[in-house]
């Protein structure tokens, strides 16, 4: 079961070196200039901490408008790499590839982010969360079950039991485990992962009726009716401006 690549596939990364006051991930150095810490901060620039413990600056987009893992993380989000040589070295070839202004640098740097963004996640994902949210759900083994059959096959007719099967639970208590963990029902959560999924496809100019029925919406008008609640415009306005 893989909790990441889903979420890492639909929400393109982007990272770029970036000055101190405008990034928003940032490795920090010990006193032998070793990478020691990253700090994230997924929505918005880091306060500057000591300039000098500064090794590499970047700006992380992972578009945080709709992402639903961006709004379960902590505000800061600290990653400690002291003992963890594989992610120092990539904070190293970053910082390299930022300042040796190669050929390239600007693929290879986003490459290597999107290598140490999965790191942190993970290690995110290792400690958990200590706030119902996604990042909660997909800290727990038998949740996330049914979380990644939600995010990896968002048209199939899922229901309650089913999602209750994924997760090895009786479906009483796979309701009450998602509702304390995740803080919404398990039907209130596919729908609104199907409806960012369909905003995504709409930009994109897909045809409503196709999005539609690829998100299990009995009929374009009932689609039409959940998107505008949601959105407050109507799919067409996007689909007609991606045209």
């Amino acid at each position: 079961m893989d909790r990441l690549t889903t979420l890492m596939d639909r929400f393109q990364l982007a990272v770029l070196a970036a000055g101190p006051g405008e990034a928003n991930l940032i490795a920090l150095a010990d006193a032998a200039g070793q990478p020691v810490r990253i700090l994230y901060r997924p929505c918005g620039p880091l306060a500057d901490p000591d300039p000098g413990a500064i090794m590499w600056a970047a700006r992380v987009d992972w578009s945080g408008n709709s992402n639903p893992f961006l709004a379960a993380l902590p505000s800061v989000v600290d990653y400690g790499i002291s003992s963890n040589a594989e992610a120092q070295g990539l904070v190293r070839l970053m910082r390299d590839e930022a300042e040796g202004r190669h050929c390239g640098a600007q693929s290879v740097i986003n490459r290597l982010g999107e290598v140490l963004m999965v790191r942190l996640l993970r290690n995110q994902i290792q400690k958990g969360a200590t706030e119902p949210g996604l990042l909660a759900g997909l800290s727990d083994p038998r949740l996330s079950r049914a979380i990644v059959a939600m995010h990896d096959h968002p048209g199939r007719l899922w229901a309650n039991a089913d999602l209750a099967q994924e997760a090895g639970l009786s479906l009483s208590r796979f309701a009450e485990l998602f509702a304390s963990e995740v803080g919404e029902t398990p039907m209130g959560y596919l729908r609104r992962w199907r409806l960012i999924l369909a905003h995504q496809d709409l930009i994109r100019g897909d045809r409503v009726e196709a999005v539609a029925r690829r998100y299990a919406y009995s009929s374009p008008e009932g689609f039409t009716r959940a998107f505008r609640k949601a959105y407050g415009v109507a799919p067409v306005s996007l689909r007609t401006a991606a045209a």
